[in-house]
């Protein structure tokens, strides 16, 4: 497989003016989150490693310990989060925060010690700029990001296996030249083993459509193939992988706004070729793009009278996907639905009532992002295990559901209770551990994917899984 080393695939990056130098400033700011994590976390004993329990008592969001007290993410961009067992027992994180500046960091299990880097600065402050994160076979870190909308994907290696204090220079990786006005988002990078560990990147690409290219063999970038046909772009897409030899996609034609009929469908890629959860043929990549109706209607938005949106996608021991998202039958009633496959047929059931979005609409204004639910994510090691963050008595807090019937009845139980501050966007950590970070949430105050005033905060895993 490439070897992805910046130095030999790849040209480095352009001096362009959307983007900063990362300065002085950022560095000193970097270094007080240091030691403002270390602290709380550490103080707090390490993460679950003596019993790797449940997560702490159920307490205000505010209560758990911080990762770091400025930082934020969209949940387009994965993983968020990864664990890795090697020489150290540690997981990785990345967040954007409100100054635009994108860092990466290291939890580290046995002592709870956080070590961040700052990555970039860009120059507009926004969400949608967390990096996604994957590690290679020889433990060393791969990270990719862009500006929203950016002009340039970029990714970084780090020079040593499970370290984040020294990288190399930003690369670009080539992409076609797109429509003015629209740039590239949302990195969601994937390694098969079955494929000699060749690495898929998969984004958001200058014609708003989801893309992906591939690495070669050679060394360097196949060319960009376009995923799903649309006719106005804004797909939205979210990724999964078993590590082996398949991807699972599951997607919305567009986003919710402005389209009332907004369903969702899944494919998977295997060995070369698009196919349906039953294995029936989609097309090669030759042939792409594919139109939604190829794929498994997973929600039909006709049928169910609610546009929908997607937050999740999974796969369970067997191979069967398992998705999470979000249906609106209103703008002020969101809805947190669970689609799967059983064998033979998509099961849907709605899991519970979200409440209304989440941001902090200023007063004597409209809400300008009505379709933002608290957020929901599976657990990818077993996919019957649901955190979604749902409003309770006025503010959004985080829970835990559990199904054994797929997706037919629930139990849940709190992460999070009687937060003064809203508590939104989980994520699971991949390949977690008991021993180490089981969710990890925004929480603070959030107006905007340009105006918000979050931490990231984190709770151990959970020592008892449902199967």
């Amino acid at each position: 497989m490439s070897s992805l080393e910046p130095q030999q695939t790849c040209r480095r990056r352009r001096d362009v003016p959307q983007r900063l130098a990362v300065s002085r400033v950022v560095s000193l700011v970097a270094e007080i989150v240091i030691v403002i994590a270390v602290a709380m976390i550490a103080g707090c004993g390490g993460l679950g490693a003596r019993g790797g329990g449940e997560p702490t008592s159920i307490a205000p969001g505010s209560s758990f310990p911080v990762v770091t007290p400025n930082g934020a993410w969209c949940w387009f961009a994965d993983p968020r989060a990864v664990t890795v067992q090697g020489e150290h027992r540690r997981t990785y994180t990345g967040w954007v925060d409100n100054q635009g500046a994108v860092s990466v960091a290291s939890i580290d299990h046995e002592s709870g010690g956080v070590i961040s880097t700052p990555f970039e600065a860009f120059r507009e402050r926004d969400d949608h700029a967390n990096p996604a994160i994957m590690v290679r076979p020889d433990r060393r870190l791969l990270v990719f990001y862009s500006a929203h909308g950016g002009d340039e994907m970029l990714y970084r290696v780090s020079l040593r296996p499970e370290d984040v204090t020294s990288w190399s220079e930003p690369s670009v990786v080539p992409l076609d030249e797109g429509p003015a006005g629209y740039g590239l988002t949302y990195p969601n990078p994937i390694a098969l083993s079955g494929e000699n560990d060749r690495i898929f990147l998969f984004y958001r690409g200058r014609d708003r459509r989801p893309r992906f290219v591939f690495a070669l063999d050679r060394d360097g970038w196949s060319g960009e193939h376009q995923l799903v046909r649309t006719e106005r772009g804004d797909c939205y897409a979210k990724y999964a992988s078993d590590g082996d030899k398949t991807i699972h996609i599951a997607f919305t034609y567009g986003h919710p706004q402005g389209r009332p009929f907004n369903s969702l469908y899944y494919a998977r890629y295997r060995e070369g070729r698009f196919e349906r959860a039953d294995g029936s043929d989609i097309c090669s990549i030759a042939e792409l793009p594919f139109e939604p109706a190829d794929a498994d209607t997973a929600y039909d938005a006709v049928a169910g009278g609610a546009r929908a949106w997607v937050w999740d996608v999974a796969a369970d021991s067997s191979g069967y996907p398992a998705i999470v998202y979000a249906v609106f039958p209103r703008p002020s009633d969101h809805r947190y639905h669970y689609a799967c496959w059983d064998g033979d047929s998509w099961i849907d059931h709605e899991i519970t009532r979200a409440g209304p979005w989440f941001p902090d609409t200023p007063l004597g204004e409209d809400e300008k992002e009505v379709y933002y639910s608290g957020g929901a994510a599976l657990d990818h090691g077993n996919p019957s295990v649901v955190y979604l963050s749902r409003s309770v008595r006025g503010v959004f807090e985080v829970e835990r559901w559990i199904t054994t019937d797929r997706g037919r009845s629930w139990r849940s139980e709190a992460v999070t209770s009687g937060s003064s501050v809203g508590n939104v966007r989980p994520v699971v950590p991949r390949d977690r551990t008991p021993d180490g970070p089981g969710l990890l949430w925004m929480s603070g105050s959030y107006v905007s994917y340009t105006d918000y005033g979050t931490s990231i905060r984190v709770a151990p895993a959970t020592s008892s899984p449902v199967h």
